[in-house]
């Protein structure tokens, strides 16, 4: 295929030719995903949120988070749980949670029914409530807790001191004294806004206010499978094997070796191209022959129908057709030096190639004779000679076998562009070349969409012999 394969057009085609082999394959991967479903049961999730009171940093947060999904929680959640044969292990799989925006704590659970994974996630959540509080608790110092009260009460009676010694400092009015008096006040005022500022930043307070966490109610049960769904996984399977089929497709094409150009077929049969003809599309004419068991699946499944063609673009008319087979003819007359019989090679299993070798055999049987004349002119020397004797064989590429040499002497290979390889073609060469005939030359087979004629009782194969005898009128009127 060309640089330009994967394009929209191109997998329209697929898809529209092959619609049978998508729909199976689409069906099978449908099965396919139902069949995973049954390995894994159904799953339902639901949350439980956890408030944690007081201003909290995320590095806290990340911390509470790896908390509450630890193997110490959820191992103390399956115990009061209590489920047979379900572990913490098991469960912690089960768990998952997050930190969501206002300092809450998102506790998730699955489990195999909605009962179950409401109950997980509130145990969950009660324990890791009661976990963090244990913690709070244990990293409390009796001692540290105590030793604020004390600074405080050592601080009143250290003021009480302070004022004695002011009023017993000098009552009398020097220098020493007002100077004495005035230092043991500022201590005191230092004092008191020490105390101030101590009750203000008191950790054990704030401590006791981060530890407060509390649960926002109950899990709500969950109404609806956890993803991917029994349905999820049928659609999922559908489209992946629709996909693979395509992209097969696209694959093979951009892989094929088929040639489809004219240079390169006229390369690898080693002779000229006489021309290209065309014959009017029919779906059976791209299904090849065969009536064996594979032949059979191979109609069954859609595939017996070639989809990298393009679609045959619209014919003229029959006489634009049958004068394209006429030149083929005349080129082929003119080439030789003498009227001899050949041989029209066609592969097997080329249909379009098949109709076509069949319309040139019937052209050149219906074309002018050496002796022809009308109206009392002599035809010109260059067809005088009549067109050559054609005989159509079919020859098959895998083990090519041309008839010996009798009364033909050359060989006409007629095929249909993008069937078959360089390797093939040259082995039908070889063929030729081993039965003793000359490849004169080849002729290209395409297919075009026939105009509907204007007289629908008239049958478009009767106007081919009128058309004929009126050519063969106006060649020898010549």
């Amino acid at each position: 295929m060309s640089d330009d394969t994967i394009r929209l057009v191109t997998i329209g085609r697929i898809i529209r030719r092959r619609r049978r082999l998508l729909t199976i394959l689409a069906v099978v991967g449908a099965l396919v995903g139902y069949g995973t479903s049954l390995l894994f049961p159904p799953r339902y999730t639901t949350s439980a949120s956890v408030l944690l009171p007081g201003a909290w940093q995320e590095r806290e947060l990340a911390t509470q988070v790896e908390i509450a999904t630890s193997s110490v929680v959820v191992d103390r959640a399956a115990t009061t749980l209590g489920w047979t044969g379900v572990s913490g292990s098991e469960l912690r799989d089960q768990v998952s949670a997050k930190a969501a925006d206002g300092n809450i704590i998102t506790i998730s659970g699955t489990a195999d029914t909605p009962e179950r994974a409401q109950k997980l996630s509130d145990q969950v959540a009660q324990q890791f409530v009661t976990f963090a509080a244990r913690i709070a608790g244990d990293n409390t110092d009796p001692e540290a807790a105590t030793r604020p009260e004390a600074l405080r009460q050592m601080v009143v009676r250290t003021s009480r001191r302070i004022t004695e010694l002011a009023d017993a400092a000098d009552p009398g009015q020097t220098v020493e004294g007002v100077q004495t008096r005035t230092e043991l006040a500022k201590l005191r005022t230092t004092l008191q806004e020490a105390i101030n500022k101590l009750d203000q930043a008191d950790p054990a307070a704030n401590k006791a206010n981060k530890t407060n966490m509390v649960v926002m109610g109950p899990a709500a049960r969950p109404t609806g499978e956890a993803p991917p769904t029994r349905m999820q996984l049928i659609i999922a399977g559908a489209l992946l094997f629709f996909l693979l089929a395509v992209i097969g497709h696209l694959t093979a094409a951009r892989m094929s070796r088929r040639l489809r150009t004219e240079p390169e077929i006229a390369a690898a049969m080693g002779s000229v191209l006489l021309g290209t003809v065309e014959v009017p599309g029919e779906r059976r004419a791209h299904r090849p022959e065969g009536h064996g068991p594979r032949a059979r699946i191979r109609r069954l499944l859609g595939v017996d129908v070639r989809w990298d063609i393009p679609t045959p673009r619209t014919s003229g008319d029959e006489a634009g057709r049958q004068i394209r087979y006429r030149r083929v003819c005349t080129r082929l007359r003119d080439q030789l030096p003498a009227p001899r019989r050949l041989l029209v090679v066609v592969p097997d299993g080329d249909e379009i190639a098949r109709r076509a070798a069949g319309q040139l055999v019937a052209e050149a049987e219906s074309g002018p004779s050496p002796s022809s004349s009308s109206r009392g002119y002599p035809i010109p020397s260059s067809s005088s000679r009549g067109y050559p004797m054609l005989r159509v064989v079919g020859v098959s590429v895998d083990r090519p076998m041309v008839p010996d040499r009798d009364d033909e002497s050359g060989a006409l290979v007629v095929l249909s562009a993008g069937c078959w390889t360089a390797g093939e073609l040259a082995g039908i060469a070889g063929a030729c070349a081993d039965a003793g005939h000359e490849v004169v030359g080849i002729v290209l087979a395409g297919t075009v969409r026939a105009r509907p004629t204007r007289t629908a009782d008239r049958p478009r194969d009767a106007a081919t012999p009128a058309l004929a005898a009126r050519d063969h009128a106006t060649e020898g009127s010549g």
